[in-house]
């Protein structure tokens, strides 16, 4: 799976990677749905930490498709809620 932190990289995370990247998706939605500013900023930087540390960084040289696109970091809760709805950016 290829994951694009939007602003920053590109990640190819190992296909055993997907079940806790849509936890931690489902995580960030719960927290936007809830209205819990806290909540999200911890989820979301979880999963952008799970995305860097779990995933080979991609060459720039190296063009792929992304799977997934994560909004970059600095993204707002307000901001997110555009993303972050329903079964989020990974569908279950």
């Amino acid at each position: 799976m290829i994951v694009r932190i939007s602003g920053e990289d590109q990640y190819r995370l190992p296909d055993d990677a997907l079940a806790r990247v849509n936890e931690l998706d489902n995580a960030v939605v719960a927290a936007v749905d809830a209205g819990d500013e806290a909540g999200f900023a911890a989820a979301f930087a979880e999963l952008l930490g799970f995305v860097r540390a779990s995933g080979q960084e991609l060459p720039d040289e190296e063009l792929h498709g992304s799977d997934v696109i994560i909004p970059p970091a600095d993204t707002t809760m307000a901001e997110a809620a555009a993303d972050f709805t329903g079964e989020g950016l990974i569908p279950d």
